[in-house]
């Protein structure tokens, strides 16, 4: 008798125990009751009945989701491949519970959905300049949809924008050239004022008297300082310009 009354008081503990239940704080736990929605248990320690009530946890925090590369045709026919990530978050539990099978999945292909239908109505130039305009776009598409469900589409990031292969060569050859051009601008620019700063110094070297020969004796006593195998011979300015004298 002893035993059948322990096996008794055993079953009914076990039994209990099934239906305690623990809620974590990031988790909201929707409760039905013969089936029925009958409320939402906050975090901690919760007690339903095994048997006549189910309790499922839904995570409420941020929840990010890889939407696959989708190839696209954009509005100018060019075939690219775009990928991207959306956030989201559960603000209504038992929607998100009752209003579909798996809201994670759902919320993917209405992502997947509006990332081609959006990047297909644009050019490609738009396409790559204006991402955060995009996918802002996507974001509100997605947002409303799943609103349904109790998702709060809190972000959308495209990620990658894959071009053909031609168009990369194409890009690579315009960017080659760019770079090449704004070389050449500079280098003109430098040889302007190079030419600019031996313009004035010739001037000012020509109005000095004898600015001339301190310059050349500076240059030779550079010159003296290097070890050199040829033999420089000077004349003063005034017998060269004498002999040019008596020549005309």
């Amino acid at each position: 008798m002893e035993a059948f009354v322990i096996i008794i008081l055993s079953f009914i503990g076990l039994y209990v125990l099934s239906g305690i239940k623990i809620v974590n704080q990031y988790q909201r736990g929707v409760v039905l009751t013969l089936g029925k929605f009958t409320g939402v248990r906050e975090p901690g320690l919760r007690v339903v009945i095994p048997g006549l009530q189910t309790m499922m946890l839904v995570d409420i925090r941020s929840t990010p989701i890889d939407v696959p590369k989708q190839e696209v045709i954009t509005k100018d026919n060019v075939t690219v491949g775009v990928d991207a990530v959306v956030y989201f978050r559960v603000i209504n539990a038992p929607k998100a519970v009752l209003e579909t099978t798996n809201y994670i999945y759902a919320t993917s292909q209405f992502a997947q959905a509006a990332l081609r239908d959006v990047t297909g109505n644009v050019d490609m130039d738009d396409l790559l300049a204006k991402r955060e305009e995009i996918s802002q776009q996507i974001k509100e598409i997605v947002d409303a949809e799943t609103d349904k469900w109790g998702i709060d589409v809190e972000n959308v990031k495209i990620q990658n924008i894959e071009l053909p292969g031609d168009m990369k060569r194409a890009m690579a050859k315009q960017a080659e050239a760019e770079r090449e051009r704004r070389a050449n601008i500079i280098n003109a620019d430098g040889e302007k004022a190079a030419a600019e700063t031996l313009a004035q110094a010739a001037e000012i070297l020509a109005k000095t008297q004898g600015a001339i020969n301190l310059r050349t004796l500076n240059t030779l006593e550079r010159i003296s300082t290097e070890p050199s195998q040829k033999t420089m011979m000077l004349f003063p300015i005034e017998l060269i310009d004498a002999i040019r004298g008596d020549k005309k």
